[in-house]
């Protein structure tokens, strides 16, 4: 996991944020927090599914080009959210 951050780090001009389970702050559920930004539209429904179930939210938010354009990847598994980063910045 921490070469894979390394990676996306060296990949990014700007800043990169890792979030995990901010809902419980608040008490919300998965669903619940993830609508309130209406974030859960652009989630998998398998990953959207295993997060409820596990309830777990882990937020990616990075910044590869300018402190303007910035992509967040959701998922339940850590090293999968690096995956799909890492994946967005090969494209």
């Amino acid at each position: 996991m921490i070469d894979k951050l390394k990676l996306l780090q060296s990949k990014c001009k700007c800043e990169i944020a890792l979030v995990i389970n901010a809902h419980k702050n608040s008490y919300s559920s998965v669903i619940d927090y993830l609508k309130q930004g209406d974030d859960d539209e652009d989630i998998e429904k398998a990953v959207l599914d295993e997060m409820i179930a596990k309830d777990t939210i882990i937020a990616l938010i990075f910044y590869p080009q300018t402190p303007v354009g910035f992509y967040t990847v959701y998922h339940y598994d850590i090293d999968k959210c690096l995956d799909e980063a890492l994946d967005i910045m090969k494209g």
